[in-house]
């Protein structure tokens, strides 16, 4: 692969609709038309609680912004819910004229620093507005991931619906501070709504990894070709050595994934938005060009840039 990088599309320090002005985390890339891409992404209000917006663009040149939205599209959840405390975009999967949001709860721990969380927003008036499917989560932490669930994939084949997500294994104190490790794993459901997890981990840690975010999934020429996060949890705020880069894998049959990090063809720049970590991609083919959308430094505080696929 070989990512050449274009421009800044969004910077929320820029921004001037008034009511964004920090934060543009986990971008999810989204045709609302067939010439009009749209951008659902997370911002922070004034309490630090992240909410969902969007915006909408050219998909062939995507600095080009044609709309802000003026309000989050969904509001916290209710006091005590998975989502009280703040809401994240992953993955919008088109099904039947239905949009499923799929979407990371927030809530803040005592122990630890928070607890995440998968929900689900539909929408049947082509992404403008998005009710929750309910007020708890479709995934939470179990028997068998005590910890956390979040960042969830979904891909809808001919049978089944299949998720990628981030399953976190443990937290660690560095520093004085719990840092969480977290992989990424597998399941499957009939309707998009319930899951049966598989217990199988499609990409794990190795002698770098020691964290794997935010899967980003997409099946060409017979493969499914994963994009993924993937750092280090110690000193990954402030050292770009250790902090988030992108990362490659190819698989068969969604299960059993090679890493090819290697082959991702796309890395820190020199200076800039995207210097220091690039993380939470999202990926869409216009015009059979492939695009990737991504965020830079301070976990989405500089704003998402792309990249576009050479030949």
């Amino acid at each position: 692969m070989n990512w050449k990088k274009k421009s800044l599309i969004f910077n929320p320090c820029d921004n001037t609709s008034g009511w964004i002005t920090n934060y543009a985390s986990l971008p999810v890339a989204d045709f609302s038309e067939e010439n009009t891409l749209r951008i659902y992404f997370s911002t922070r209000d004034q309490n630090g609680r992240s909410l969902i917006t969007y915006l909408e663009t050219d998909p062939e040149c995507p600095e080009n912004i044609h709309y802000i939205h003026g309000s989050p599209i969904l509001d916290l959840g209710d006091r005590g819910t998975f989502d009280d405390n703040g809401m994240m975009p992953s993955w919008i999967t088109t099904h039947d004229g239905i949009k499923y949001l799929y979407y990371i709860g927030w809530n803040p721990q005592v122990t630890v620093s928070y607890r995440l969380a998968i929900g689900l927003a539909i929408s049947r008036d082509n992404g403008k507005t998005f009710e929750r499917h309910s007020m708890g989560p479709l995934l939470d932490r179990s028997a068998d991931e005590p910890y956390f669930n979040t960042a969830p994939c979904v891909l809808k084949t001919n049978s089944s619906w299949i998720m990628w997500y981030v399953s976190c294994t443990g937290w660690n104190i560095i520093k004085g501070h719990p840092e969480p490790s977290y992989n990424i794993k597998y399941a499957v459901s009939r309707d998009g709504i319930n899951w049966r997890r598989t217990g199988e981990t499609c990409i794990n840690y190795d002698e770098f990894t020691q964290a794997i975010g935010k899967p980003c999934v997409y099946y060409e020429n017979s493969i499914y070709k994963m994009i993924y996060s993937y750092r280090r949890t110690d000193n990954y705020r402030t050292n770009p050595d250790a902090s988030y880069r992108l990362g490659y894998a190819e698989s068969v049959d969604g299960k059993i994934w090679v890493r090819k990090d290697g082959e991702i063809g796309i890395s820190l720049s020199d200076s800039g938005w995207d210097s220091q970590m690039i993380e939470y991609s999202t990926t869409y083919k216009y015009r059979n060009t492939r695009y990737l959308i991504y965020n830079g430094n301070t976990f989405g505080k500089s704003g998402f840039g792309y990249a576009v696929l050479e030949s």
